[in-house]
């Protein structure tokens, strides 16, 4: 995106500040410009969250550009299993609280998704567009002592799902649960299936029979299932912790469901919305009003069954205004939501691009019998070759050209009404262009960060505002604040043996480092 960066600097930094041995750093005189914007907290309880609803509505909060917030991300499955996955922990229970007489959050719908937010951002206006760049993300540990240093997740092959209907043994048209067991802290990067079930009639506090899984929040009764154990024994599934659902209001109605996604972004499912990732969404009202929820610990291009492996998770994001009138080429005409990592841009098409003006009145009943994957496709043909022209500055016929000898397009999802089709473009295609290099030393330095080398062990640290990132040289893992995380990428060195980064690299890890604790 040009110089993401844009710090102001009012002298010459000396290329000579290398991180090697031997080499003498110059401290170049600089005004340090300061940047640490403010850390807000959005806690998992029924304050906090909406059920199923993705329209406007009144914001939790208020963020500036450039705020970070630390959300709090609750599945609605976790009623799927109660002891693993709400008893003990409060803010899951007031969001999950339903008796006789009380039911928290009564307006459950039109969707399922429990929704941290909305959150409104100061001076946001329909033209802009928002920048959610995700810093981190963690599971949740389980608020049962019995399960201690757990985090517990749901898969369920549903009503909903692709092959319904379709299968080989009977009953043909089960929906089977199953609850995978993970580590809370990361010290196994996989989850491991514990048990499954098949859904049984459950009857809700209200009285209310549910022959199939129609009904976010209804909490299983286990007397009513048989567990089986013996099940995807010695399989390991790579922990990929992702937002399922990220979404702004769209302009076209005041309640909007939270199942098909569509230009606001939403239920997207896509498993590189993780951290280290970049979310770009077009503005459509006033304040923007994002919403953020539907967290995952696994899932594979096309969410075949119905769901990922839905759990809940603690993340951080910083949110970017960028005003209509500054925008590059690339978010100029942007119209659907744009995914961009280190190394990747990532394209996100629909069955329909806007289905709630495209199908009128009844859109959000009609798109879940009206959605095809030659739709999707042909949608993100399209924005990928707009994107290609209007961002990289190709004609139409290179770029056409480079969709089909480079460009691989994946299916998303064929579960959320609007099934989608995303277009990966690799960065490395346009070299310099499009993957800045900039040296490490001065690139951190010039908004107050410290730089450390340490020589024999060939190990960087950076600090900032009482944070630090410590890194190897070439190598992908790091620590930071002492707990060991993954690199977006490894640290360089460049012909001149200077420590060399990204960019994407350095905006990344300014933000992160810029959070309060």
């Amino acid at each position: 995106m040009g110089n993401r960066l844009k710090w102001k600097v009012f002298a010459a930094l000396s290329i000579g500040s290398m991180l090697i041995p031997g080499v003498n750093v110059v401290n170049a005189d600089i005004d340090q410009v300061s940047i640490k914007p403010r850390t807000h907290v959005l806690k998992a309880n029924s304050e906090n969250v909406r059920w199923g609803n993705i329209g406007k509505g009144e914001a939790v909060i208020t963020v500036n550009s450039g705020d970070i917030v630390t959300v709090d991300a609750i599945t609605h499955h976790s009623g799927d299993d109660y002891e693993r996955m709400i008893k003990g922990d409060a803010g899951v229970e007031d969001i999950f609280h339903w008796t006789e007489s009380e039911k928290t959050e009564a307006d459950r719908g039109p969707g399922v998704h429990i929704m941290t937010g909305p959150i409104a951002v100061e001076g946001a206006e329909p033209g802009d567009v928002l920048e959610v760049k995700i810093l981190d993300m963690k599971l949740r540990p389980n608020g049962n002592g019995e399960y201690a240093g757990k985090t517990y997740g749901s898969n369920v092959a549903a009503n909903w799902g692709f092959l319904y209907g379709e299968m080989e043994e009977e009953p043909v048209t089960r929906e089977v649960v199953t609850i995978y067991e993970m580590d809370s802290e990361g010290g196994t990067d996989y989850a491991k299936a514990l048990y499954s079930y098949r859904w049984t009639p459950q009857t809700d506090p209200d009285g209310n029979v549910h022959p199939t899984i129609d009904y976010p929040g209804v909490v299983v009764d286990h007397t009513t299932v048989k567990e089986n154990h013996n099940v995807l024994k010695d399989v390991r599934v790579p922990v990929r912790l992702h937002f399922g659902t990220m979404s702004v209001a769209p302009k076209e109605a005041d309640i909007v469901d939270s199942v098909p996604p569509s230009y606001y972004g939403g239920n997207i499912d896509d498993w590189r919305v993780t951290e280290g990732a970049t979310m770009y969404y077009p503005v459509s009202v006033p304040g923007a009003l994002l919403s953020i929820g539907d967290p995952h610990a696994g899932q594979g291009d096309s969410e075949l069954n119905g769901t990922a492996i839905e759990t809940s998770v603690t993340g951080d994001v910083q949110i970017i205004l960028h005003k209509k009138d500054k925008l590059d080429n690339k978010l100029k005409s942007l119209n659907f939501p744009l995914l961009e990592n280190e190394n990747e841009w990532v394209v996100h098409g629909f069955s329909y691009a806007n289905y709630l003006e495209e199908l009128g009145e009844d859109a959000q009943k009609e798109i879940f019998e009206k959605s095809s994957l030659d739709k999707a496709m042909k949608d993100a043909a399209h924005k990928t070759k707009a994107f290609l022209m209007r961002g990289m500055e190709l004609t139409e016929d290179e770029a056409y050209s480079l969709m089909s000898v480079t460009t691989d397009f994946g299916v998303t999802q064929v579960v959320d009404g609007n099934w989608g089709v995303h277009a990966i473009i690799d960065k490395k295609l346009f070299g310099e262009a499009e993957r800045v290099m900039t040296p490490l030393r001065s690139s951190f330095e010039q908004f107050g960060a410290k730089i450390e080398w340490e020589p024999k062990s060939k190990m960087v640290s950076i600090l900032y505002n009482g944070n630090t990132l410590s890194a190897k040289l070439g190598e992908t893992k790091a620590s930071f604040n002492g707990e060991t995380v993954r690199l977006i990428a490894p640290i360089q060195l460049d012909a001149q043996k200077s420590a060399e980064v990204s960019e994407y690299f350095v905006d990344f890890y300014q933000a992160k480092l810029s959070k309060t604790n």
